[in-house]
């Protein structure tokens, strides 16, 4: 079918992207079809008769007519260093498309082959990462978690050597767009501040709209050269909007207990979108400091410290947009500076809300922090396990326990029993009210490691999608218990100890 592709990110200029075709693949298979996102995005090709030409198309051995297929150039700190210098070097942005809504959405595909900015990489994905992806990110969309998402996976019927062959796969990788704070960092670590501006531009006009960029009204110049036109306030607004999209999303990973694993600034969309699911994971037990990414030697990503180093990449976005403020830095500096700092008031508010909503709690009031962080500390000094212990909450909550405690409590030296009855105190005016805002703030059930691991060895070992496809029918409805629920709930018995994750995607 035809797919109405636009290559806006590549009207930009040279300077931002490379052209680059995928590199063929000996023989695409379809895997996986995200039917629900295809139906979506308006993509209307039929499962299983068109299956072939699925493999064809999103492996990048047959092009969409008007794809014009490029890698995109960006920068980053990775683990706090910087890079000059990366870019998308096993990746290929076919263009964007427009859902039926209007909104614009990149297609990218994932392990297609080597570009300019490969260095001494293949190019190529293997299986086990780009089915992790697509299990993870469709698990992140069913929780409310924002998220780029996989529309598809396909074998490519080559193998890929990383300390052993692996069969190979190309993932399709679908996002409001692809712009990172690495992208920025690109130009500001060249001095391009026309770039910079031209950038700004396209940022704000596809993500923030609302957003009002001077007009060009003078007919008689070629407004595809002069995108760079943005004010200072532009600047400002844009920044703020962008501040915004990452409370929301730091915040989601905290409410369910995800870990990315490597938030460098090339990992870090300025949509406030989940990118990069290569070695994230689950947490289980509460611990602030956990980590599991193998990469992560020193702990900089860790559970607890993923708001902090939000904040440090969001001033390492301002950074790049001083000169687009003002020439003085000083005074730029002056401009930016409050915009950080209400992040952080925003970051920590949003945060306890978030954990008052997980007890049943609409609206923070004073006590409610102290009773968080007991809960947390608790939680923390006894092992026990985050998603599970909301859930139970949750699950033991009614009138009648809440009014025996509470008539019943007689100074209680049990450190735990004194916690209920102050949580008892706090949501006693309205338990029903409370337990429905438990239910939907708290999963059910998440991706856990164990599960994500056995599947996945299964999966490769013999070819069978069943489990999968099971795990991902239980993924996708993850606030409610659905039949085979209950198989993927449990605690992994080795509390993970020793499990690690790899970058892979």
């Amino acid at each position: 079918m035809p797919l109405n592709i636009s290559n806006s990110y590549l009207k930009l200029g040279a300077a931002f992207s490379q052209q680059s075709l995928p590199s063929p693949v000996v023989s695409p298979e379809l895997l996986l079809w995200n039917l629900p996102l295809a139906k979506s995005l308006g993509i209307k090709f039929a499962v299983p008769e068109d299956n072939d030409l699925i493999a064809q198309y999103f492996s990048g051995n047959r092009l969409f007519e008007r794809s014009e297929p490029i890698a995109q150039a960006y920068s980053g700190h990775q683990f706090g260093h910087f890079n000059p210098q990366l870019g998308d070097g096993r990746a290929h942005l076919l263009g964007d498309i427009k859902d039926e809504n209007g909104n614009v959405w990149d297609i990218q595909l994932k392990g297609s082959g080597t570009s300019h900015f490969s260095r001494s990489g293949d190019g190529r994905c293997a299986l086990g990462p780009a089915l992790r992806e697509f299990i993870m990110s469709e698990a992140m969309f069913a929780l409310g978690v924002p998220t780029t998402r996989c529309l598809s996976v396909v074998a490519t019927g080559q193998a890929v050597y990383r300390e052993q062959a692996l069969p190979g796969a190309v993932v399709t990788r679908v996002a409001a767009s692809h712009i990172r704070v690495g992208t920025f960092q690109f130009f500001a670590a060249r001095g391009d501040v026309e770039s910079l501006k031209k950038l700004t531009r396209f940022a704000v006009q596809r993500h923030f709209p609302e957003i009002t960029v001077p007009v060009i009204d003078d007919t008689s110049v070629n407004t595809d050269t002069c995108l760079d036109v943005v004010s200072s306030e532009n600047v400002l607004d844009f920044f703020a909007a962008v501040l915004n999209k990452q409370v929301k999303l730091i915040v989601s990973w905290l409410r369910v207990g995800f870990i990315h694993g490597v938030m460098n600034t090339d990992n870090t969309a300025i949509s406030g979108e989940t990118i990069d699911y290569g070695p994230c994971a689950m947490m289980n037990h509460y611990h602030s400091d956990t980590v599991f990414s193998s990469i992560d030697r020193n702990a900089r990503y860790a559970f607890g410290n993923q708001s902090s180093i939000m904040q440090w990449n969001m001033a390492r976005l301002a950074d790049c947009l001083l000169p687009l403020i003002d020439d003085d830095e000083n005074v730029a500096l002056a401009k930016i500076e409050p915009f950080l700092k209400q992040f952080a008031n925003d970051l920590q508010y949003s945060y306890y809300l978030m954990m008052a909503n997980k007890l049943g709690i609409s609206d923070l009031c004073e006590g409610d922090v102290e009773l968080v962080n007991d809960l947390l500390k608790f939680m923390q000094e006894k092992g026990m396990d985050y998603t599970q212990s909301f859930v139970t909450l949750a699950a033991n909550l009614n009138q009648a326990t809440v009014d025996k405690v509470l008539v019943n409590d007689e100074g209680s030296e049990d450190e735990w029993q004194q916690w209920l009855v102050r949580w008892y105190e706090r949501i006693a005016d309205d338990v029903n009210a409370a337990k429905k805002l438990m239910l939907q703030t708290n999963p059910q059930v998440i991706p856990r490691n164990h599960h994500v691991e056995a599947i996945l060895a299964t999966t490769q070992a013999t070819g069978d999608l069943t489990n999968l496809d099971e795990f991902l029918t239980v993924l996708q409805q993850p606030y409610e218990e659905v039949d085979n629920t209950y198989l993927y709930q449990d605690a992994p018995r080795d509390g993970d100890i020793g499990y690690k994750t790899f970058c892979g995607t």
